[in-house]
C-alpha cells in the first residue's frame, strides 16, 4: 500500500532510511523545521537550515523516488529567544515560495511559557498574511493537555484562520477530541517513548473514526522509526480493518490536507482513478 509520512525529520536519517521507505511504497514525506539538538546561536544558521529542507533534502529523497515537502519555522524550544526568533521571521518570507514548501511549522509550545506563546502567535500571524498551511507541535508527556488547551485558545480567537488549513500534530487519547471538535485536523506521532505506538493509534482509530486524522513516524535522531507508519499498516491489518480504512488514513487524508497548498502535487500512483 502506498502512503505518505507527514511528519519525518529526514535531515537526521540515512539515506539507507529513504531506500528502506521507498521499499515500503511510501512515495511522499512531510519534514517540519525542528530543534537540532542544541539550540542555534545566530539567525543565519536558520537561513541554511532552511535551504537544507528546501535544496538538499528534495535532491536526496527525489533519488528514491520520494516527494519530499517542508515546513519551515523557528522551533517551539528554541522559541523562547524572542530576539532570535524575530531575527529569523524578519527573513522567513523570502523561502515560502520554494516549491516544496507547504506551510509554516512545526510551531506550538514546549514549556507553555509566555515567551512561546508570543512567537507562536507571531508564527501565526506569518502563516495567515502570507495564506499559509499551518502544522503545529504540542508538548510532550505532563504538559500536554494543557499546552493543548493554550495552542487551540490562541488559534480560535482568531477568526481570519479557517481550522481546515491547520494540522494539530503529536495528538494522543486525551487530545485528539480537543483538536477534531474544533475542526482541525490531527496527527498521531508513533514514537516510541513521548508519543503513541502503533497499537494505541489503531485504538484511537477504533474508537474516534478516520475523519481529518493522519498518522506519522516523525523520525529523527532520538528513539524513533522512519518506518512507523508501515507498522501502523500492518497493525490495523491484523485487526481485519479494510484496505480503505487504511489508505484513508495513510494516504487519503495527507493528500486532503496538503492539496490546499498550490506547492503539493498529488502522487502518481499506479491503478488510481
Amino acid at each position: 500500500m502506498h502512503f505518505i509520512d507527514p511528519h519525518v525529520h529526514m535531515l537526521s536519517r540515512t539515506t539507507d532510511d529513504y531506500e528502506a521507505l521507498a521499499r515500503m511504497d511510501c512515495i511522499a514525506v512531510s519534514e517540519p523545521a525542528f530543534w537540532p539538538g542544541l539550540d542555534r546561536l545566530s539567525a543565519e544558521s536558520f537561513r541554511d537550515y532552511f535551504r537544507q529542507l528546501t535544496e538538499f533534502e528534495p535532491a536526496r529523497a527525489a533519488k528514491y523516488g520520494i516527494q519530499h515537502y517542508s515546513w519551515l519555522c523557528v522551533n517551539a524550544k528554541e522559541a523562547e529567544n524572542i530576539g532570535l526568533s524575530r531575527e529569523v521571521l524578519a527573513f522567513l518570507p523570502e523561502f515560502l515560495p520554494r516549491p516544496n514548501v507547504l506551510g509554516i511549522g512545526e510551531i506550538g509550545l514546549n514549556k507553555n511559557t509566555r515567551n512561546e506563546a508570543v512567537v507562536f502567535l507571531e508564527h501565526k500571524e506569518l502563516a495567515v498574511q502570507h495564506h499559509q498551511l499551518i502544522l503545529i507541535h504540542t508538548p510532550h508527556l505532563v504538559d500536554k493537555l494543557c499546552g493543548t488547551r493554550m495552542i487551540l485558545d490562541m488559534l480560535v480567537d482568531d477568526r481570519r484562520l479557517r481550522p481546515e488549513r491547520v494540522l494539530i500534530d503529536h495528538v494522543e487519547e486525551h487530545t485528539i477530541r480537543l483538536a477534531r471538535d474544533k475542526g482541525f485536523w490531527a496527527g498521531m506521532t508513533l514514537y516510541p517513548l513521548t508519543k503513541c505506538t502503533p497499537q494505541r493509534a489503531a485504538d484511537m482509530v477504533e474508537r474516534y473514526g478516520p475523519e481529518r486524522l493522519m498518522v506519522n513516524s516523525s523520525g529523527d535522531w532520538g528513539p524513533s522509526r522512519p518506518t512507523a507508519v508501515r507498522d501502523f499498516i500492518l497493525e490495523m491489518r491484523r485487526r481485519r480493518h479494510s484496505e480503505s480504512l487504511i489508505r484513508r488514513i495513510v494516504y487519503t487524508n495527507p493528500v486532503e490536507f496538503f492539496s490546499q497548498s498550490p506547492h503539493f502535487t498529488r502522487p502518481t500512483v499506479e491503478g488510481e482513478g
